[in-house]
C-alpha cells in the first residue's frame, strides 16, 4: 500500500503536537511493533529529547495564554517536523516521491497548526482554565491514539485525520471574531493598558483634554 495515507496522517498529527508523533513512531518501531518507522526515529537519543519535550509541551499547552505563546514558536518548528518525518516514513532519499511526501506532511501540518492555534486563541478569551486543559488533554490522546492506529491501518486513519481537519478549518471560520478579539486584547496589554482604558497618564480621555486634574 501507498505511503501517502500514513503521510498524511503524520502531518496533521505534527501540526497538533509534533513531539508526540516521533515519540510514539519511534517507540512502536524501537518495540518492534511495526516495520514501517525508520531507525532514524528509533534511536534513543531522539526519544529521549521527543519524551522530554513532549512533557514540556504537556503542561505548557493547558496553561491559558502561555498556550498560545507556544503555538506561535511552533509555527515553524510543527510544519518542519510534519515536513521531515514524511520524508523519513517516504524513505528513497533525494527522490522525487521522498520530496512529495515532505510536502505533504509539511503543508498539513502547516493547516492543522493553524487550526490548533487558531482554536485556542479562540478558547482563551474564556476567563476560566478548563477548557485549555480538556482540549489539550484531547489534543494528545488524539494525536498518540491516530499515529497508533495510522501504523496498522493508514487508509482509516487518514480518513479520520482529513476529517478532523476540515472540521476544524470551518470551526476556526466560524471562530474568527472571538480571535480577533483575544488579539485586540493582547495588542491593548502590550500597549500597557487594559481594555476600553484610557493612556492612564494622569490626563483627561478625550474630554477636558486640556486641562490637568485637580490636586
Amino acid at each position: 500500500m501507498s505511503v501517502l495515507p500514513l503521510v498524511f496522517t503524520s502531518g496533521w498529527a505534527s501540526g497538533v503536537n509534533a513531539y508526540a508523533v516521533v515519540l510514539w513512531l519511534g517507540v512502536m518501531g524501537a518495540t518492534g511493533a511495526t516495520d514501517e518507522v525508520p531507525a532514524s526515529l528509533q534511536r534513543p537519543g531522539v526519544l529521549a529529547v521527543a519524551a522530554v519535550l513532549f512533557l514540556c509541551e504537556a503542561v505548557v499547552d493547558k496553561i491559558p495564554y502561555l498556550d498560545t505563546a507556544w503555538d506561535t514558536v511552533h509555527t515553524v518548528v510543527r510544519p518542519v517536523a510534519g515536513a521531515v518525518v514524511a520524508a523519513l516514513l517516504a524513505g528513497h532519499d533525494g527522490s522525487l516521491p521522498q520530496l512529495a511526501a515532505a510536502g505533504v506532511g509539511g503543508s498539513t501540518a502547516l493547516a492543522s497548526h493553524l487550526v490548533k492555534a487558531g482554536t485556542r486563541m479562540a478558547v482563551n478569551t474564556s476567563p476560566e482554565p478548563f477548557s485549555n486543559i480538556v482540549i489539550s488533554l484531547a489534543e494528545d490522546l488524539g494525536v498518540s491514539g491516530i499515529i497508533v492506529f495510522a501504523l496498522f491501518h493508514p487508509l482509516p486513519a487518514a480518513i479520520i485525520a482529513a476529517l478532523l481537519l476540515a472540521f476544524g478549518l470551518t470551526l476556526v471560520t466560524f471562530l474568527l471574531s472571538r480571535i480577533r478579539r483575544f488579539l485586540r486584547r493582547r495588542r491593548e496589554r502590550r500597549a500597557g493598558r487594559g481594555p476600553g482604558q484610557g493612556r492612564g497618564d494622569g490626563w483627561g480621555d478625550g474630554q477636558g483634554r486640556g486641562t490637568p486634574a485637580a490636586t
